[in-house]
């Protein structure tokens, strides 16, 4: 009998402590994309006006389609499908025996998602600071841009045809986020915030104004594109798939991080 309690106890045990071991580390965990109220939009206020970083998905033609569904690699790649819609292929009842093979390239095909994250604090952009340690009643500051910032992402790594990459990438951390992503964004000199922060009599006050950013991580997946035509036929073919992990840091477009902090001290 005692035997028996003893496993029970272990059973009972291992069921208990389990979950709080893996708890928040589940692969599928959803990222919290609301931007917190440190974070303002100052699109209207910006005094260099960013022009809007849209990348439609490109809708492909009736041949494009039917070209895109007879590969066994899924293609998505904005650059491939609009060379495949500006391509005309003709039909003809006596192509009975007709064979031709197209190289159309070395192309990356799609992009898969990993990791979406956003870093709100991604990069400083000013610093706004009064004295008031000679006052008797709290100061009033706000933000004013002293002069103008371009804020830049990229790859995290050296990839073939980069720019093709990077397309699909802020093609899909704009669908995941629903923020307004570009990899270069600017905040004109003299971008100024209504919100006010207070600096009490005796202090220093600092307000910190930061340039938001999402972390975006997946892999690419490459390959040579054939286009084959037997007969009436047409379809591709994918030749030497590789597959390759890439990041990049996409700054997300007029949107500043706000941080205050009054000291006795400089800081």
């Amino acid at each position: 009998m005692k035997k028996y309690s003893t496993v029970l106890m272990l059973l009972f045990f291992m069921f208990t402590l389990l979950p709080s071991v893996f708890a928040g580390k589940s692969p599928t965990e959803k990222v919290n994309y609301q931007v917190p109220a440190s974070v303002k939009n100052i699109t209207k206020e910006n005094t260099y006006p960013n022009p809007t970083q849209d990348l439609p998905l490109l809708q492909p033609s009736d041949l494009t389609k039917r070209l895109l569904e007879s590969s066994r690699i899924k293609i998505e790649n904005p650059d491939l499908i609009r060379m495949l819609n500006e391509s005309s292929i003709n039909s003809t009842p006596f192509a009975i025996g007709y064979r031709a093979v197209v190289y159309l390239g070395q192309w990356p095909l799609n992009y898969k998602s990993s990791e979406t994250s956003p870093n709100w604090e991604f990069q400083k952009i000013n610093t706004n600071y009064f004295d008031n340690r000679g006052g008797n009643s709290p100061y009033q500051i706000h933000y004013v841009q002293e002069s103008q910032k371009i804020i830049r992402g990229g790859l995290t790594a050296k990839i073939p045809n980069a720019e093709d990459v990077k397309k699909m990438m802020l093609l899909k951390a704009t669908e995941k986020t629903k923020l307004p992503l570009a990899f270069e964004t600017v905040i004109g000199g003299g971008t100024k915030n209504d919100q006010v922060y207070n600096i009490p009599a005796n202090r220093l006050g600092y307000l910190y104004a930061h340039a938001s950013a999402v972390n975006e991580k997946g892999k690419v997946t490459y390959g040579e594109v054939y286009l084959m035509l037997k007969g009436n036929k047409k379809f591709i073919v994918i030749k030497n798939v590789t597959s390759q992990g890439i990041g990049a840091w996409i700054p997300v477009q007029d949107y500043v991080s706000f941080g205050f902090v009054a000291s006795e001290k400089p800081r």
